[in-house]
């Protein structure tokens, strides 16, 4: 699929998680444009659950400063938002999630007895992986699993408007591993929860991280036809 293709295909297959941006700035401009578009998302009832801080600049490095000092800390400078992934993950899943990451290191060149090295790359996930806009998305803590549905459904619509405009993106949950922290340095109360993080930039396409192929479950797994 061509990456000047624009529509909903092409977006779609030219959407990925970028693990490695550009210094050229974002047009704040352009962004609002976006999440005007995006906020036709669907949700139920029309809650439209989803509040979104987006940061650039100073209060962006500020939000990495608080992290950095948190991870400092070791283990007991965590304060998760909720898990992340399924304490009791099993197959198919734990194959899918450890698989993705072997692929990941590989494109790298980091091999599995190369610790320092994975633990280093990993820790490009507290810096955005250099992306010049990060927007975090939360919502009313008073808000259950169907909100939080439509906060996917909102972020998919601007993930793939980003698509459309040239931009990239990389959606990452590891932001809520501190989110008391950085729901401080935003200056949120604690009537919010932290969902996700979307690093927000254009790609550096030369870089070996965004180049290899990112498998995807055939459909005889995921779906089962009746009827039919």
């Amino acid at each position: 699929m061509p990456a000047t293709d624009t529509s909903v295909t092409g977006a779609l297959h030219a959407r990925r998680s970028v693990r490695a941006f550009t210094d050229r700035p974002v047009d704040p401009a352009l962004l609002k444009e976006i999440f005007a578009t995006a906020q036709r998302a669907p949700s139920g009832g029309n809650l439209q659950p989803w509040q979104v801080t987006v940061l650039t600049g100073e209060p962006w490095q500020a939000v990495k400063d608080a992290v950095a000092a948190r991870i400092a800390m070791g283990r007991e400078g965590q304060e998760p938002e909720y898990d992340i992934y399924p304490r009791a993950l099993t197959e198919p899943w734990t194959d899918r999630r450890f698989g993705v990451g072997e692929a990941l290191y590989a494109s790298l060149g980091i091999p599995r007895e190369d610790k320092a090295g994975r633990l280093a790359r990993f820790m490009d996930n507290y810096r955005g992986f250099d992306a010049p806009v990060m927007l975090f998305l939360h919502c009313s803590r008073i808000m259950g699993p169907p909100q939080w549905s439509d906060m996917g459904m909102w972020l998919q619509s601007v993930m793939l408007l980003l698509v459309e405009h040239g931009l990239a993106s990389c959606p990452q949950e590891c932001w809520a591993m501190y989110g008391a922290t950085i729901r401080r340095t935003l200056g949120l109360d604690d009537g919010q929860i932290l969902f996700t993080g979307l690093a927000i930039g254009y790609a550096d396409t030369d870089a070996a991280v965004n180049q290899w192929a990112v498998p995807r479950a055939p459909l005889d797994e995921v779906i089962d036809w009746k009827g039919f």
